[in-house]
């Protein structure tokens, strides 16, 4: 696997990467992560492509969804330890 490119964000780390014919796109926040996985022949302009399927709509969800999970590890975290 190698690192394609890391590209800023003020809310998480993104991070894409290449291995097997595929871009792995790698969004951290904190102790969470999201990975999704795009085969490079579906993409016409390489790493380019990728760049434009992140586009501010879907940067949004997955912000959305980071929400989500860390509310989701917290309540299940008290349920552990309550």
């Amino acid at each position: 696997m190698r690192i394609v490119a890391e590209l800023p964000n003020p809310d998480f780390k993104i991070t894409i990467m290449s291995m097997n014919q595929k871009f792995i796109i790698k969004l951290e926040q904190g102790s969470l992560e999201q990975i999704f996985k795009v085969p490079e022949m579906d993409l016409t302009d390489g790493v380019n492509s990728v760049f434009e399927l992140l586009d501010e709509e879907f940067l949004k969800t997955v912000a959305a969804r980071f929400l989500e999970m860390r509310k989701d590890w917290k309540d299940t975290y008290f349920r552990y330890n309550y």
